[in-house]
């Protein structure tokens, strides 16, 4: 070992321990060289996070973004062990997490990483994410039909790995904490199925219908005649075999068609996590469209995760934040989230009558974790199916949606409209129905 290893070691060693004294986590961190220090105090957690070279210091020494440290990651050059990253970011969230250093303190930390500066490190492939525009600001409707299928188009079998049996991929509904994600998306569709008032011979469409879970239990336990859209050829072709498995198929339909497509007139209408795919400036054009194919007495659930509203209304377009950026190009390109004020006002304006809102945030929480610990627990499965790359870029995205939620960063609401406040809308005067 040279001169220059023996002074990163120590420039490495001396960094985790000025970060365990500011953060105090429960976790450790294990060098190149094997050395294990811890990231706290006392942990007494098996977590811990593998640094495989000096280069990867010096790789985000050199370009210090999150885009950075996600390449590292994915390609193993920083790992970890002994848990989830649902446990690592719980006890960040536990932790010191406010460094709030000093320029001092910036300028210590600066020289001790110096004799990483110019480590090289091998470059990483960045083969992963979205190649076009992940923003999704110029799109037109035939770019709908990539962005979907980027990210649902990667495996059946993959998806299989973390969802449940009737591979519903949205937020479950926890009728109590204890509840395992099965039963919790069991709930979730009844819930759903309660608050449209579902009868039978109603007309349901479920914009962005996935792998058609929600339709077949509609179907089969409300007695509705059913269609369903998506953009995904793989999540199509589920469906649609789910439906003549289960004997459906003279009732339900699916079609791979966009929403601004759809004809016809609708009793229900479902949109389950479809409204963030969209975009914002589509939303009238959204909202409109759904309300023209429902009929004069029909009501429609509106199921989206949410942003945090602005502390400061302003029209001036904001710059993508690192972690947003992160999302649109490794997962979900073209994604826009809204805040539910300006959502509810979009309903209304285009004509709707809001009937109810309810907030699900720490049911989504939940429901990450146990996908990520899900995924976790079928890694080389997992891997075998979308490769290493992609298996931990999902295991990290994840863990930090599930943290996100936690966190209040991200929420989720349920919206339920009526067409118009000109007509009494078909309702019970109470919610009561919705907790027999």
């Amino acid at each position: 070992m040279g001169a220059r290893d023996d002074k990163q070691l120590e420039a490495a060693r001396s960094l985790i321990r000025d970060l365990a004294d500011r953060l105090d986590l429960n976790a450790w961190a294990r060098l190149w060289d094997g050395t294990r220090l811890p990231l706290g105090k006392a942990p007494t957690s098996n977590f811990e996070i593998a640094i495989s070279d000096p280069g990867v210091i010096g790789a985000i020494l050199r370009s210090p973004r999150l885009d950075t440290i996600i390449r590292q990651y994915v390609e193993k050059g920083i790992d970890f062990s002994g848990g989830t990253l649902v446990d690592f970011g719980s006890g960040l969230q536990k932790g010191k997490t406010s460094l709030k250093l000093k320029p001092r303190d910036i300028a210590t930390i600066g020289l001790k990483l110096t004799p990483f500066l110019f480590q090289k490190k091998h470059e990483t492939r960045d083969a992963y994410g979205f190649r076009g525009d992940i923003t999704g600001e110029h799109r037109k409707v035939e770019d709908n039909k990539a962005y979907i299928q980027f990210h649902y188009d990667l495996s059946n079998e993959f998806y299989a790995l973390f969802l449940d049996p009737e591979m519903v991929y949205s937020c479950a509904y926890y009728t109590d904490w204890s509840n395992g994600v099965e039963q919790a998306q069991r709930d979730k569709l009844e819930m759903i199925c309660r608050k449209l008032r579902l009868k039978p011979g109603d007309r349901m469409l479920d914009i962005g219908a996935g792998w058609g879970g929600l339709l077949c239990h509609a179907a089969k336990n409300y007695g509705v005649t059913a269609h369903g859209i998506t953009l995904s050829q793989e999540q199509l072709s589920f469906a649609q075999d789910k439906a003549k498995r289960l004997g459906l198929d003279d009732r339900v339909t699916f079609a791979l068609a966009d929403y601004s497509k759809v004809t016809g007139t609708y009793d229900k209408i479902a949109s389950i996590g479809m409204y963030e795919h969209i975009g914002i400036k589509n939303i009238p054009i959204y909202m409109s469209k759904v309300r023209s194919l429902l009929s004069d007495d029909g009501l429609f659930l509106n199921h989206a995760i949410s942003r945090r509203a602005s502390k400061h209304q302003t029209w001036l377009k904001r710059p993508m934040r690192p972690e947003k950026k992160a999302i649109a190009k490794y997962i979900f390109p073209g994604g826009e989230l809204d805040d539910i004020g300006h959502s509810i006002a979009a309903m209304e304006r285009a004509g709707f009558e809001v009937q109810d809102v309810e907030g699900w945030r720490l049911h989504y929480a939940r429901t990450c974790q146990l996908w990520c610990e899900r995924l976790t627990a079928n890694k080389d499965e997992a891997i075998r199916h979308v490769g290493e790359e992609k298996y931990r870029i999902w295991v990290a995205y994840l863990a930090g949606v599930s943290l996100a939620f936690s966190r209040g960063t991200l929420r989720l609401f349920q919206t339920l409209a009526s067409k118009s406040a000109k007509r009494t809308p078909v309702l019970p005067p109470t919610r009561a129905d919705l907790y027999r």
